[in-house]
């Protein structure tokens, strides 16, 4: 295994997590009314090599106020660990945290900055 880079086993799980937050985020079936009405995306989940801990990178399309939900998050993340846990294969249930994810929104400036005249303008000459 190279350092630095996550194993094929560590690459499962987080896939794994991945797609379990996202049906769990899918049923929306929260208490907390924040996180029912909202509409979130899990982009990339991360796992450390001992697979103990996972940062599920969070994202709202159309929309940039991730970083409000946060705090949301992080008070679920107990829940979401135990229903998480519940389908994995695992000794130890991964602790999760959340990170917001703006690598849409990076885009969406980049696609701006390119789109523009000044950018164009210096496109079309040689």
């Amino acid at each position: 295994m190279t350092p630095g880079r996550p194993s094929q086993r560590g690459l499962r799980v987080a896939e794994e997590i991945r797609h379990r937050l996202a049906g769990l985020f899918a049923r929306a079936e929260f208490r907390d009314p924040e996180l029912a009405a909202a509409h979130v995306t899990v982009t990339e989940v991360r796992i450390s090599p001992d697979l103990r801990h996972a940062t599920a990178f969070v994202a709202r399309l159309g929309r940039s106020d991730i970083a409000a939900l946060l705090p949301a998050l992080a008070r679920a993340a107990p829940f979401l660990q135990g229903e998480v846990g519940r389908g994995l294969s695992l000794r130890h249930t991964p602790t999760l945290v959340f990170a917001a994810d703006t690598a849409l929104d990076q885009a969406s400036r980049i696609e701006a900055v390119l789109r523009s005249p000044a950018v164009a303008r210096d496109l079309t000459h040689d």
